[in-house]
């Protein structure tokens, strides 16, 4: 049997808000400290990880298909696959989880990490799967308003960088920066909030993006350490990712219990 998730055990304090709960002060370090919090937990379950790399890379492989058959969306869902992670990695922070309160972690169990907290992890899910669609939708007219019409690149990404495309890069970018940050503002410690603890998503939502607003410099840093890392594993066929992505899961459970009091 599994281990009694924590969430059973806690009472929720009523009428907590995202402004009650108290913030940590982090440090420039943190997160290179979270980053080898996280190859410890990897290294302590690896074939775990090995199981949630192969998804990263297999989905790495479908965005590929996507480029082939439909380029205009390809940038769009890349940037929301880097973007997504907080959520597709539910199962490694309950890795994680587990081995800091010293017990053993299970695979199946792992799988079934969303089971607790089925309905608020739907409603965030809800959300950052409509702002990924506005994101998709935002990008589809900018290449139709750029282009005049929808091009044909032929598979070629690199056409899209052509300098002739200046204004295409600028509008894009553009609207990418702004979803891209506030879809990193709100979920980057909400989803480990909500498998640790008894709160909803609106909480854990405003609570992340409080973290972002009052210690802006150091999550910044620590979006661009994951951005700088996931797109460097992208480059060799995605196989990167088969490291890469666990160790990014395992480390923003870490980033996640340094940023929020206990």
């Amino acid at each position: 049997m599994a281990p009694t998730d924590p969430i059973d055990d806690k009472a929720a304090e009523p009428g907590t808000s995202a402004f009650d709960i108290e913030l940590n002060t982090l440090s420039w370090r943190d997160p290179l400290r979270w980053l080898a919090a996280g190859w410890r937990d990897l290294r302590r379950a690896p074939g775990i990880a090995l199981f949630y790399g192969l998804c990263f890379v297999a989905m790495g492989w479908a965005l590929l298909v996507v480029f082939r058959h439909a380029p205009a969306y390809t940038l769009a869902l890349s940037a929301g696959f880097l973007l997504m992670g907080p959520f597709l990695c539910l199962g490694l922070y309950q890795v994680s989880q587990r081995l800091e309160r010293g017990e053993q972690p299970d695979l199946g169990d792992s799988l079934l990490a969303f089971e607790a907290r089925l309905g608020q992890l739907a409603l965030f899910g809800a959300v950052l799967l409509v702002l990924e669609m506005i994101w998709g939708r935002a990008a589809l007219v900018v290449f139709a308003v750029s282009f005049d019409g929808m091009p044909d690149f032929a598979g070629s990404i690199w056409k899209l960088l052509d300098p002739e495309n200046l204004g295409f890069i600028v509008a894009y970018l553009g609207v990418g920066a702004v979803f891209a940050g506030l879809i990193y503002a709100i979920s980057v410690i909400a989803i480990p909030m909500l498998l640790d603890r008894p709160t909803d998503a609106v909480t854990a939502g405003l609570t992340s993006l409080r973290l972002v607003l009052t210690q802006t410099g150091v999550m910044l840093f620590w979006g661009a350490l994951i951005t700088v890392l996931v797109v460097a594993a992208m480059l060799p066929g995605f196989a990167g990712l088969l490291v890469v992505g666990p160790w990014l899961g395992h480390a923003s459970w870490h980033a996640y219990r340094s940023a929020v009091k206990a």
